[in-house]
């Protein structure tokens, strides 16, 4: 039988259109080293490439969408298409790298080959070379997400052995199998008949109606969503083309800040993030009224954490809350004791929002309302929340490739419709690496909000005894 695509993980195919691509991805910097370039790379990608079979699939859609979509071999599988070669202009500064990194995320995934990229990229400063990664979300959640660093990275310096790679695609299977193959699964889930039926009838009221029961739930999850408005400059009307902005802050400050005041290094994080959201604000001029808020949307990974990162199956298994962040309120002390009660609160209430209802998918609704809802709720997310930011833990210690030392790790988040910014969080050898993924057009001052996030932290610190 194929391996079918999860309704979750489909739903991030049906969510992504013109102006919001889907793929998640990295922005890592290397230290120079004798024998680490851009050749030696592409080899060793190749070489392990074994590592992570998803990466040699490709996603079939089932004639008449009679399932969900399926993961096939690629049986014209081209290693030099996904592994891509750049260089950046002299002097290559950070802003320079930032801004290749803005062009490159603008660019969707191709359907019809493997849903990733890696683009090597020479030139930047003091010879350091950076990786940018982009792999679409179908593939990964936050965790899984390094699952491509199974194919670089090491624990030390001297590159581990790789097994010989004896791959060879299977079959692609035709149309007819997979629309066969999905039928199977039907019969063999027949509470899943009424809605092949509905597919088949064509019921446009039936569409609509489980679109709206989508909607309704969404918006009663947690606290009500109903009390959500756009935020202006976060919520604005957004377009194809991106920016890019990064911050790297010491994780041991934020630790110091949760030993000072309680809660955890998320509730720091979250707290950081509110401190530089108001310093952005008032640096455009926006007003900031005493009951003003900024509605977060906070992504948690439920997958067992019993595997090590690059190990673990891929997919994607998350739930989420929604935040309000205190960005009218002056006293950084008190924005993260308001952070750390609505967190608290969130996990005794067990009011997570499940990602199935969160991202639009009806549960028993087929295909083609999965792929309606998904992308209603994609689009009127500036309704349910303001910005987007999800914390990953990364590895504690460095980790290199061929040799070289992995010097930053910045995270890549997708942008939804209507969201002027994402943020994403990754530790990562005793930082925090803040990855900005915004819109090109709605955030030109992207880097202002990344230095604000170190202000903030810096203002944390500050009061701590």
């Amino acid at each position: 039988m194929p391996d079918r695509l999860s309704p979750l993980d489909a739903s991030f195919l049906y969510a992504e259109h013109d102006t919001a691509a889907m793929h998640v991805g990295g922005v890592m910097t290397f230290e120079p080293r004798e024998g680490f370039d851009v050749d030696a790379l592409v080899a060793l990608i190749g070489q392990r490439l074994g590592l992570v079979p998803r990466y040699r699939q490709k996603v079939r859609e089932v004639p008449g969408r009679l399932g969900l979509p399926v993961w096939v071999d690629d049986p014209e599988f081209d290693l030099a298409y996904h592994v891509r070669r750049s260089a950046l202009a002299a002097p290559g500064t950070e802003e320079v790298l930032h801004e290749l990194v803005g062009r490159l995320l603008s660019r969707q995934l191709d359907r019809s080959r493997p849903l990733w990229e890696i683009y090597l990229v020479e030139g930047l400063a003091d010879g350091r070379l950076a990786v940018v990664t982009k792999t679409h979300h179908a593939m990964v959640d936050g965790l899984a997400s390094v699952d491509i660093g199974a194919v670089l990275l090491d624990l030390t310096p001297e590159p581990r052995a790789t097994p010989d790679d004896d791959w060879r695609p299977a079959r692609e299977p035709w149309g007819l199998e997979l629309a066969a193959s999905a039928v199977i699964d039907t019969l063999r889930r027949p509470q899943l008949a009424l809605d092949v039926t509905g597919r088949i009838l064509g019921d446009v009221r039936y569409a609509a109606t489980a679109i709206g029961r989508t909607v309704e739930a969404a918006l009663d999850t947690g606290r009500t969503a109903a009390r959500t408005r756009p935020v202006h400059p976060l919520n604005a009307v957004t377009g194809s083309q991106r920016r890019y902005g990064t911050a790297r802050t010491p994780l041991a400050d934020h630790r110091a800040v949760r030993r000072a005041h309680g809660g955890t290094v998320n509730d720091v994080v979250l707290a950081v993030v509110a401190g530089a959201l108001r310093s952005w604000m008032i640096s455009r001029g926006e007003p900031l009224t005493h009951g003003t808020t900024v509605r977060a949307l906070v992504p948690v990974s439920v997958r067992a954490r019993s595997g090590t990162a690059g190990t673990g199956s891929a997919g994607n298994s998350i739930s989420a809350y929604f935040v309000d962040l205190p960005v009218a309120e002056e006293d950084p002390v008190a924005r993260l004791s308001a952070v750390r009660g609505a967190m608290e609160a969130h996990k005794r209430g067990g009011r997570a929002v499940g990602a199935a209802r969160l991202i639009g998918l009806v549960g028993l609704a087929p295909p083609v309302v999965h792929s309606l809802a998904a992308r209603l709720t994609s689009q009127y997310s500036s309704q349910l929340y303001n910005v987007l930011i999800t914390n990953v833990p990364g590895p504690p210690r460095p980790l290199y490739a061929l040799g070289a030392r992995m010097i930053d790790m910045f995270p890549v988040v997708p942008l939804a419709g209507g969201q002027a910014v994402a943020i994403g969080v990754t530790s990562y050898d005793g930082a925090m690496h803040y990855g900005l993924t915004a819109d090109r057009d709605a955030m030109p001052d992207v880097a202002v909000l990344a230095g604000a996030l170190r202000d903030a932290l810096a203002e944390l610190v500050a009061t701590v005894p």
